[in-house]
């Protein structure tokens, strides 16, 4: 839910509509990429593989792996999505939500599944590799 704040004065009313505005865009990205799971998930797992951040035995798991994550960004609470996100969140200066989403997952669980051989590169690269393609998806502004 978008954070209120009612004082009264100019400041509060601007920090109102830039909190308002940070929550709309995060249901949109959520709720683009609820409509769009599969088709990301493939395309994001194509890219960590071919740029090499993401070595693995099997492109298909990884693909898998990516879809169950998204697919609980797209039923978590905010509280669950901001506690993921919580090591990263200085990652980018205005980051988006499901690329740290996304990224925090492959860097902390999907390195641990057993058809994973290594993740390369770093957060940074991961994020920006993530958020190149989420983009793609987006509808413009």
């Amino acid at each position: 839910m978008a954070k209120l704040f009612y004082t009264g004065n100019r400041e509060a009313k601007l920090l109102s509509k830039i909190e308002t505005s940070k929550e709309r865009e995060r249901i949109k990205t959520i709720s683009t990429i609820r409509d769009n799971v599969d088709a990301f998930s493939n395309k994001v797992a194509m890219k960590l593989i071919e740029k090499g951040l993401v070595e693995t035995v099997s492109k298909s798991s990884v693909e898998n792996q990516i879809a169950r994550c998204l697919d609980t960004l797209c039923k978590a609470e905010d509280f669950d999505i901001d506690y993921m996100i919580a090591p990263l969140r200085t990652i980018v200066p205005n980051p988006n939500i499901a690329s740290l989403y996304l990224t925090a997952f492959i860097v902390e669980k999907l390195i641990n599944h057993k058809d994973v051989i290594d993740i390369f590169g770093s957060d940074e690269d991961i994020y920006f590799c993530i958020q190149k393609e989420l983009s793609a998806i987006l509808p413009k502004a």
